[in-house]
């Protein structure tokens, strides 16, 4: 039907058609209602352009209207029947900000997830995270508070609390609401670092992106945080967005998560937590877990537990590919609020291109 109204789609426009009608974000933004002034540019036909932006990895809106000018099955699809309905760069820009505010790119998301995922076993969820550079400062970090006194030697006086100190993030979190576990969380733009597959140390500025992702590289639940916040303090709060959308068997994450706040939430949501061992600073537990792997290589035999830890590796594909192919690497926006919702436009269309491949 498109093709004959249209004319010959290609494999891109096929793909925009087929995300824009599993998301259906018709149903998500309300029509827009007459009044006084000049009337609002239709936020259904921009919401659908966003989509186009992130299947055709357009750098900036400053592209997505040249494109849509210079491409009518495009212009279309998206909603616009002429050039002269095409919204200024300003426009554009104008409702990012109020899909930023409303967060439809995330609602969007957790309901397809919802339509798609929820009646479905998940065997294995891999956790990751993965470095998003920005085009900001970063925050200066707080000052530090002066010292306070030493306290006098000798038996302390009554009332007085001696030694006593706050509980970390991760022991905080296993009380916390879903909402407290997320406010808690730092979302500045800051300096991080980490070591790349090679054992090299990366630095950048800007963000980190945590996602969950189910068997057959399904994003389901995402998290950004400043790029210095460790992988660890996400785990708890991840887990409890994941527990609630769907029902899985195992956690899969590498030795930076591995604490035991962590093994016990998970266990307490009746799931099986897969972690590399973490030997820290105990260098005789290193030599050990060094030992234990050279005898399994000799005897060619592999546990149940490394079996399934070589499932990790979707979480790696998918944050490839939502970078190469969805340009989740470099939006042009500042702030987390308009970062975040940059990436949950390309991890949306990552999320219905993948389930449609599934599908067919």
């Amino acid at each position: 039907m498109l093709k004959g109204e249209l004319g010959p789609l290609t494999e891109q426009h096929r793909q925009v058609v087929s995300v824009l009608n599993m998301i259906r974000v018709e149903a998500w933004i309300a029509s827009p209602a007459g009044g006084v002034g000049r009337p609002l540019k239709d936020r259904r036909a921009i919401a659908s352009a966003f989509v186009a932006k992130a299947v055709y990895n357009m750098s900036t809106t400053r592209q997505l209207p040249d494109r849509l000018a210079c491409d009518a099955v495009l212009r279309r699809i998206c909603g616009w029947e002429s050039r002269r309905e095409i919204p200024h760069e300003s426009q554009l820009s104008r409702a990012f900000a109020e899909f930023a505010e409303t967060e439809l790119p995330l609602r969007l998301h957790e309901s397809l997830i919802a339509e798609t995922q929820q009646d479905r076993l998940v065997g294995h969820i891999s956790r990751d995270s993965t470095e998003i550079e920005a085009r900001e400062k970063p925050v200066r970090p707080p000052e530090p508070e002066p010292s306070q006194p030493a306290r006098k030697r000798g038996r302390p006086k009554k009332g007085e609390a001696v030694g006593v100190s706050e509980p970390a993030r991760l022991e905080r979190q296993a009380t916390m609401t879903v909402e407290g576990m997320l406010a808690d969380l730092p979302r500045e733009c800051k300096a991080g670092c980490k070591k790349n597959s090679k054992g090299y140390v990366e630095t950048w500025v800007g963000y980190k992106l945590h996602l969950d992702v189910a068997d057959c590289q399904i994003p389901i639940s995402c998290i950004l945080t400043s790029a210095s916040l460790h992988d660890s303090q996400v785990a708890i709060p991840l887990a409890a967005l994941s527990a609630s959308r769907i029902v899985n068997l195992y956690d899969l994450m590498d030795s930076a998560y591995d604490a035991k706040p962590i093994h016990e939430y998970r266990r307490g949501l009746g799931h099986v937590p897969v972690i590399d061992a973490n030997p820290r600073r105990d260098a005789a537990a290193k030599v050990e877990i060094q030992a234990e792997e050279k005898r399994l290589r000799l005897l060619g035999h592999q546990t149940a537990a490394a079996v399934r830890h070589h499932e990790r590796t979707t979480v790696e594909r998918v944050n490839a590919r939502l970078k190469d192919e969805f340009r989740g690497q470099d939006g042009a926006v500042r702030g987390n609020a308009k970062v975040m919702r940059h990436l949950m436009f390309g991890v949306l269309a990552l999320t219905a291109d993948q389930i449609l491949r599934l599908i067919t």
